[in-house]
């Protein structure tokens, strides 16, 4: 278990310039305390202990902003930067050593039953405001621009991007 927390503390480290000691990283990043938590609620959820893990994930997220359903399944050192905002729904998959920043949602489109929310693999980073909808599938190494909105599949090593962005000239043109 320790050298699991070590490799998650390491990673945020490596991740974020801004992070100066162990210190400063266990007790001063959301994302310590929320992937900790979620451990914690997603043992009562696999128990059958739906409300207290719901009642425990709520708690988190009042503290951190940081909403991670206890169903969801995450691998080790997540590293959520900033985190407010954050949402990952119940059936979402991440794999090892993703990155995910502020204001990201994995979260269903209404439509579906059963796995309703995105798979994420390893070594993924998905940049601020990206909204990742449905039961996709981000493969290993994929990265996800700031604010895009993916629906589809996404290949390992791609990446997604915001396809609607225009430079300031087009937007003046009438």
């Amino acid at each position: 278990m320790f050298g699991n927390i070590k490799d998650y503390i390491n990673n945020i480290k490596a991740n974020d310039p801004a992070a100066r000691s162990t210190f400063e990283v266990i007790f001063l990043y959301p994302s310590v305390s929320a992937s900790i938590n979620h451990r914690f609620t997603h043992f009562l959820y696999n128990h059958k202990r739906y409300f207290l893990a719901r009642l425990f994930s709520q708690i988190n997220r009042f503290f951190t902003g940081i909403e991670i359903h206890p169903g969801a399944q995450i691998g080790k050192c997540l590293f959520i930067d900033h985190g407010m905002g954050v949402v990952i729904g119940e059936t979402s998959i991440i794999g090892d050593y993703v990155t995910i920043f502020h204001q990201v949602t994995l979260g269903g489109t209404g439509k579906d039953t059963g796995k309703r929310h995105p798979t994420i693999g390893n070594h993924v980073m998905i940049g601020a405001g990206a909204k990742l909808l449905g039961p996709i599938i981000v493969e290993d190494y994929a990265k996800i621009g700031a604010n895009a909105i993916v629906t589809k599949n996404v290949s390992e090593g791609s990446t997604v991007i915001n396809n609607r962005a225009k430079n300031k000239e087009e937007h003046i043109k009438k």
